[in-house]
């Protein structure tokens, strides 16, 4: 009996994750903030759209679109945020010192592999 319920068994390697449910980026991977202007309401500031930046983490667990519930469309959507860090520079190419950054959180669907 144990025998055929080991034989079962699957690995983790074996289990199709549903989508969402892993990160898409992990953190040391280079992105881009999505260039979108929305109508309505939206979490992202202008200023980031379209920048490079670094994940520097995968916040979890998962979370609702802040985005979607605000219009009632969520329906259970839940995906990760993200710790990204921009330099400085590339918010404002005149900024000194060039080594300081922003930090900010953004929403899995707000970004693109770089």
């Amino acid at each position: 009996m144990k025998e055929a319920i080991r034989d079962r068994q699957h690995s983790s390697e074996d289990i199709v994750k549903a989508f969402g449910e892993e990160p898409m980026f992990d953190i040391g991977d280079e992105v881009i903030v999505s260039v979108r202007y929305p109508i309505g309401h939206f979490r992202v500031p202008n200023y980031v759209r379209g920048k490079r930046g670094i994940v520097e983490a995968v916040i979890k667990p998962t979370a609702i679109n802040n985005e979607e519930e605000g219009y009632g469309r969520n329906a259970g959507k839940r995906r990760h945020y993200y710790r990204v860090a921009i330099a400085m520079t590339e918010l404002w190419p005149q900024y000194v010192p060039p080594g300081d950054g922003l930090r900010i959180e953004i929403f899995e669907t707000w970004l693109e592999r770089r």
